[in-house]
């Protein structure tokens, strides 16, 4: 758990982050989103104390963390930043283990972890282990740089627009991706972006900044119903709110009794996906079927209307 109190940093007479206060619960996703200048980054590197705040205090697990040296402090939490930032004379093998060599860790064991993550991105160590950063692409470059923050096994992973210089068609993968590690490793994300669809997408809770301050906290259904503000309202997008419920929800959720005709839907997808399914397919209505196969209702289109509807 991270507990950040109070936290804020000025630079002579210009305050940047602004008593900010937010608890993110272990094992979860949470977004900072916000204009440029906002403070997002700031509020993100006081968090590993590559900025040192000015006042406040931030805790992980209860512990403070100015009572522990800054050097330690960072290798044990991740860091991934846009442009991945990966040692152009090491090798992929070489950057992923760059952490774990600085903590010692017996060869075994940090062979081990490297072969353990690039399988886990899809990266073949036979085929990538030995290669150059620029012999990768740069979707490849990017899982390379999220590995790397993994590999001492921390529990917090902060990533700062990790994936803005991607591409939208790798860029959705390394979300599936990142959603897809952060589930087999259980860890703790706090993620910066100005992209509001990749916030609705990947978080937990989303923290919306503007001049220093957060001016709402929390899940991505309560920001769409009920924006604090009017600021946090057009950040989300007026005539994007239907939708935003409906990608934050799963069919699951929506399924009714009955039956229906043409393809199954799977009930993990989201209810956004499934409102398209049935607009292109012409339909009114698709069965629904659970991740083994088993048929368990249908989807209909009114319920998802009703599903995207005003909150009364």
């Amino acid at each position: 758990m991270i507990e950040i109190d109070a936290i804020t940093k000025r630079y002579d007479d210009i305050t940047v982050v602004d008593t900010v206060s937010m608890i993110v619960e272990p094992r979860t996703v949470t977004v900072i989103v916000g204009t440029s200048g906002s403070g997002k980054t700031t509020l993100l590197r006081m968090i590993n104390r590559l900025v040192e705040p000015s006042s406040g205090a931030i805790r992980l697990d209860g512990e403070d963390s100015r009572s522990i040296p800054g050097h330690e402090l960072r290798r044990r939490i991740g860091y991934a930043i846009q442009g991945h930032g990966l040692f152009p004379h090491r090798t992929v093998a070489q950057n992923i283990a760059t952490v774990p060599n600085l903590l010692e860790w017996p060869k075994a064991r940090v062979d081990a972890k490297v072969e353990e993550l690039l399988s886990l991105f899809q990266l073949d160590p036979k085929v990538f282990a030995n290669r150059y950063p620029h012999e990768l692409s740069g979707g490849q470059q990017q899982r390379v740089g999220v590995a790397r923050a993994l590999a001492a096994e921390p529990k917090v992973l902060l990533m700062d627009e990790p994936f803005g210089a991607l591409d939208p068609i790798i860029r959705a993968k390394a979300q599936e991706d990142l959603l897809a590690i952060q589930k087999h490793f259980e860890t703790t994300i706090v993620l910066v972006t100005h992209d509001m669809d990749e916030a609705f997408h990947l978080a937990d809770k989303i923290a919306v900044m503007d001049k220093g301050r957060v001016l709402q906290y929390g899940p991505p259904p309560e920001l769409v119903r009920h924006p604090a503000n009017p600021f946090v309202q057009t950040l989300i997008g007026d005539m994007q709110r239907p939708f935003r419920l409906l990608a934050v929800s799963t069919v699951a959720g929506a399924t009714e009794p009955g039956e229906a005709g043409g393809e199954p839907i799977s009930e993990d997808l989201s209810l956004q996906e499934a409102l398209a399914e049935l607009m292109w397919s012409g339909r009114r209505a698709a069965p629904v079927i659970s991740q083994t196969g088993e048929m368990v209702g249908r989807i209909t289109l009114d319920a998802l209307l009703k599903h995207a509807a005003r909150p009364k």
